[in-house]
């Protein structure tokens, strides 16, 4: 296409929101000029769908529950009175919290006060306040965030070495809904056995965001925790930012918590209209829709050229991965729907896998993602006329113009500059893009069976660890192969897996088992010394 002809193209498609802050430039993809009119029809059905939602329908089938993650920033929303005055409580009590810690009003056990926020959380409940972390942090950030967001010993050990001096002036924030989640409850009890070695009184430290009567809202009212906060069953962990989750990490780092829920609120309002080109997430949805011809086994490329949204690819890899990634419709029919979400940083991509996007296959859309204003300061120059922060806007027009002599498709999204409204804005859109997307692909985006299949999986092989313990503590000094092994504890199709483990077992001594090396590798013992 002659660039007259893009140019053109640019003007009739861009979107531009100057409440917002922001642009959506869709003139890269290649969808017909009719393209609107046709899937009308769609979209206007989840318009209603999503107005629906709103409105409290019950959305996840699964655990019988509403969605309402847009309440959030809108209480009035809310169906009921008694939600609208939790949430708006919670808000308040967040900003008290928050204040109290930074004015010395609550000390640690130690009567210091605080300086370092410890996260303990996994998927949601760490993706949206990391990502919000690393965007808004800045060298007056009242309390440094770090996080625990796996079960990984070495990961504890490496964190702990790092926040040890300034563990008497840490706050800990321990977040499950159900408070049943393996990866947190044994990140929390990793981090109670740290402040135990080191003479603390944990719970004058860690704080609770978990759904009310859960496991850890009962753990925390027993041992007496600094506080606790309110995780409602309407909030999925990929949409929980805008909850205790996201806000009360935010306000401890002193992050301004009101303008990034009204960035959200009044990017909400914007993405209810009904006029497809003046609602921003609708035409996100459409474009994600043309691309994939309503169909799973795309990609979608995340670049953001801006250190800030770094961790934005990761953060949406979860909202859009595990709400659109879904074997069946909500017919029932075998559909194996989802867009594969991956990206990095730009410039940082004209190093890395452009190389792949230009000349290799064409299954991929890429999301540039853009911020005018590149510093709070005028930059140096560092030749004639040219900054470093013009360099970054010159590759990232460089990159795109040659994908699309690629004939490669992309979608440029602009923010005015990277503020606590902005990035408000940008989790509200792709919030509602997703929803609207699981509409037009009969989806439902707000249950996660799969997840859970792979956590009941893990339990079995937790429990298949204890049984083959328990046969080599019961015959100790007896050395056993993993075929015996299988065999003696009647797990003959779960050989692989009992293999594994005892390879794990053997290089983690926490409970003593040992090998006799063989050089047929399958043919090595097993065993635990006799007392």
């Amino acid at each position: 296409m002659e660039q007259s002809a893009l140019w053109d193209r640019y003007k009739k498609y861009l979107y531009l929101n100057n409440t917002l802050g922001i642009y959506i430039d869709i003139s890269r993809m290649n969808f017909s000029d009719n393209y609107f009119e046709e899937i009308k029809p769609k979209i206007e059905t989840a318009f209603k769908d999503m107005e629906s939602l709103e409105k409290g329908a019950i959305a996840n089938p699964d655990e019988k529950r509403m969605v309402g993650h847009f309440w959030l920033r809108n209480p009035s929303l809310a169906p009921k009175p008694e939600i609208r005055e939790e949430i708006s409580e919670t808000i308040l009590k967040i900003k008290e919290f928050s204040s109290k810690i930074h004015k010395g009003e609550i000390l640690s056990s130690t009567g210091k006060m605080f300086k370092r926020v410890l996260l303990v959380g996994i998927g949601g409940s760490a993706l949206g306040p990391q990502f919000v972390a690393n965007a808004l942090q800045d060298n007056d950030t009242k309390l440094q965030i770090s996080f625990l967001d796996n079960t990984d010993p070495d990961g504890f050990d490496r964190l702990f070495a790092k926040i040890k001096d300034e563990l008497d002036q840490t706050i800990v924030l321990v977040i499950s809904k159900s408070g049943g989640t393996k990866e947190t409850s044994n990140g929390m009890e990793e981090t109670k056995e740290i402040f135990s070695k080191t003479n603390l009184t944990f719970s004058k430290h860690f704080v609770a965001i978990t759904g009310k009567y859960s496991k850890l809202h009962k753990l925390a009212l027993q041992e007496d925790w600094l506080e606790i906060f309110p995780l409602w069953d309407f909030v999925g962990g990929r949409t929980s930012e805008t909850s205790a989750v996201g806000l009360l990490p935010a306000a401890l780092q002193g992050i301004d918590i009101d303008e990034l829920l009204r960035g959200a609120k009044e990017c909400d309002e914007q993405t209810r209209r009904n006029d497809i080109c003046q609602n921003p997430a609708a035409i996100l949805a459409l474009m994600w829709y043309y691309f994939t011809q309503g169909v799973g086994g795309k990609e979608m490329v995340i670049i953001p050229y801006n250190d800030r949204l770094q961790l934005f690819s990761k953060y949406l890899q979860q909202l859009i991965m595990e709400s659109l990634g879904k074997e069946k419709d909500l017919n029932d029919n075998i559909v194996n729907q989802g867009i594969a979400v991956y990206g990095n940083k730009g410039s940082t991509d004209q190093h890395s896998y452009v190389q792949q996007l230009l000349d290799g296959p064409d299954n991929y859309f890429i999301t540039f993602m853009e911020v005018l204003k590149k510093r709070s300061k005028t930059s140096i120059i560092l030749e004639d006329k040219v900054t470093s922060g013009d360099y970054l806007h010159a590759f990232l027009l460089g990159t795109r113009n040659a994908l699309t002599k690629k004939q490669k498709q992309s979608i440029t999204i602009t923010v005015d500059e990277i503020t606590p409204y902005s990035i408000g804005v940008l989790i509200a859109l792709y919030e509602r893009a997703v929803g609207l997307y699981a509409s037009l692909v009969n989806i439902n985006a707000y249950h996660q069976p799969s997840v859970e299949s792979g956590k009941k999986i893990a339990t079995l092989t937790i429990n298949l660890q204890k049984d083959l313990l328990s046969f080599l503590d019961n015959n100790r000094g007896k050395k056993y192969t993993p075929l015996e092994i299988a065999t003696e504890i009647g797990q003959n199709t779960e050989i692989e897996t009992i293999f594994k483990t005892l390879q794990h077992l053997t290089a983690n001594m926490n409970f003593n088992v040992e090998k006799d090396n063989h050089e047929d590798v399958f043919s090595t013992k097993y065993f635990i010394k006799a007392n």
